[in-house]
């Protein structure tokens, strides 16, 4: 039999602690917190991916419980999220009818698709592919996502009744519903005030059922009014999805990239907020075939797309959950409503559906973010505000401002690879070594250059050093000693070690010397192994600067070469 450790890494829910009556009395708590907030949302954000509105209750059942047995982040509140909801909504337009049965068989293949993908990344310890998306590429697109939410909830909110394109050309308020517009506004003015008074209260139930209650009392339903309607009763069914074309799995590959991306960014957000709390480390890997598990049973249970949700995890961790356990009543009480309280939700408008969407969004933008990024960084936040211009340009395929995004990011953190730190050092007078241009600094020693590059020495460095040093010998034939304070260069490659060799060539055919100050062990043993720093009058080792300064100094005093 496997020893504990061990089976706690392949079942994470084993590692849980031991259940007491109190421990699982604040774990109720915690949960029945959740589990108000979870239903109406998975509801509404059944709605806004298209989907039959009892599928998002369906996302708040297996998928939640399978993702918080298997994750390293227990406390993580995992259903329908709004972003993830409406990369599905946006990627389905024009490919099927929302609703119908062929929108429900594409959504089931993103969800068993990007499930696909996480747990084969999770499996291959692929964690590491989330910092290909920067800081400013997801607050780009978070920001443009909540404007397309906020778009797309607009008419249900509202009540409107046709098109804007109808009432642009002839403005009336006959084109809305007044009724459904008063009880849209009037619940995201509940939600907002509640959420003031008190951060972690189940405001979006309260408010499901007020408005719920409210429409029944004035025969909303009865009279034309667009409710939620009848839900089924019972659990889901195993589903097994038609197959479908190949054009039609070939339009799903962006989706589901983008869909599997955004949504472990979405975890991830949630997660390591979880893990600073808590002082424990975040297992990435584990939470990928944790999420990527919960999708695959989303789409077998006719669901769509699950994720973690950054606003019902924090809700979780102010209710005071401290274990899985949390998560586990707050799916009781989802799987009590499904067997025996759906009925109760039939009166509940739309428009209020749609102001917990609103309610809920309003987080992503905040506009603010990009001033700040502008006063640190011009071109980071550009590429933040291009994210985003493109995000909502392409909308409704949203997956191209995330991969312009990508690429825009790739491509900086190039250029800067490709455009290294290369100073000319000059002593400061708190005896630090500094750039002696950009703060009038004396040379360190005459006739030597002095040079410190803060960057590794590799393919993408290499040749600015080389070029660099060329074009200040080339300019100053006098010069014959050439100084490397190679403290900062952490790694070498197979190009790095070339330019090294050729630098040292460089200098002994005019008859001077490189000297090299502070190698670390692993670019010093790759040198080594080279043959790069056989002994010769031409090459000069110093383990630290100021063993380097001291002789050069000297070298400068008596205008000899200095002996290696």
């Amino acid at each position: 039999m496997l020893p504990m450790p061990q089976l706690a890494r392949w079942f994470p829910f084993l590692a849980w602690p031991r259940p007491t009556s109190a421990l699982l009395l604040g774990e109720f708590w915690a949960g029945m917190t959740v589990g108000l907030m979870l239903l109406p949302q998975g509801v509404a954000y059944a709605a806004l991916a298209g989907m039959p509105l009892v599928t998002g209750i369906y996302a708040s059942l297996i998928p939640a419980l399978i993702a918080v047995l298997w994750s390293a982040s227990p406390r993580l509140g995992v259903g329908p999220t709004a972003l993830t909801s409406l990369l599905i909504g946006a990627s389905l337009l024009g490919m099927a009818e929302p609703g119908s049965a062929h929108w429900v068989n594409l959504a089931v293949w993103i969800a068993l698709l990007s499930g696909l993908l996480q747990c084969a990344l999770g499996a291959l310890r692929a964690g590491w592919l989330l910092n290909l998306v920067t800081s400013p590429v997801l607050n780009g697109f978070t920001q443009a996502a909540g404007i397309l939410i906020l778009a797309s909830q607009l008419p249900d909110l509202l009540g409107l009744r046709t098109t804007w394109n109808a009432f642009f050309y002839s403005p009336s308020l006959h084109h809305f519903d007044l009724r459904a517009a008063a009880i849209g506004l009037g619940s995201v003015a509940l939600l907002l005030t509640l959420k003031r008074w008190r951060a972690g209260f189940p405001a979006a139930m309260v408010v499901a059922a007020v408005a719920g209650v409210l429409s029944w009392a004035m025969g909303f339903a009865d009279s034309g009014g667009d409710v939620v309607g009848t839900l089924p009763a019972g659990l889901p069914s195993l589903h097994w999805p038609q197959w479908l074309e190949a054009s039609e799995f070939a339009a799903l590959i962006m989706p589901v990239l983008v869909i599997s991306l955004v949504s472990f960014l979405e975890t991830a957000s949630s997660a390591q907020a979880e893990h600073q709390n808590a002082g424990t480390r975040w297992n990435e890997n584990q939470d990928l075939l944790a999420q990527g598990m919960a999708k695959i049973s989303a789409g077998l249970c006719g669901s769509f797309a699950t994720s973690a949700s950054f606003s019902r995890s924090a809700v979780n961790l102010m209710a005071g959950a401290r274990t899985g356990w949390a998560t586990v009543f707050a799916i009781g009480f989802v799987f009590i409503v499904l067997l025996w309280l759906t009925p109760a939700l039939y009166h509940v408008p739309q428009s209020a559906l749609a102001a917990i969407v609103v309610t809920a969004v309003l987080n992503l933008i905040k506009p603010q973010t990009m001033f700040r990024l502008w006063r640190i960084s011009r071109t980071e936040a550009c590429i933040g505000l291009a994210t985003c211009a493109l995000t909502l340009a392409t909308a409704p395929r949203l997956y191209w401002g995330v991969l312009a995004g990508i690429v825009m990011g790739l491509c900086h953190f190039l250029y800067q690879r490709l455009h290294p730190r290369i100073i000319e050092a000059g002593l400061h007078g708190d005896g630090s070594l500094r750039d002696r241009h950009l703060w009038h600094l004396p040379a360190l020693a005459q006739g030597v250059l002095v040079l410190r590059m803060d960057a590794e020495l590799d393919f993408a460095s290499a040749r600015a050093l080389e070029q660099r040093i060329a074009d200040h010998l080339g300019a100053h034939p006098e010069l014959l000693h050439l100084c490397l304070l190679a403290q900062p260069i952490n790694r070498i490659d197979i190009t790095g070690i070339e330019t090294f060799k050729r630098i040292r060539g460089l200098l002994r055919l005019r008859g001077g010397t490189l000297h090299v100050s502070g190698l670390k062990l692993p670019v010093e043993n790759s040198l080594q192994r080279a043959g790069a720093l056989a002994p010769g009058t031409d090459l000069a080792l110093y383990r630290t600067d100021a063993e380097a300064l001291a002789a050069l100094q000297t070298l400068s005093a008596t205008q000899t070469p200095l002996q290696g």
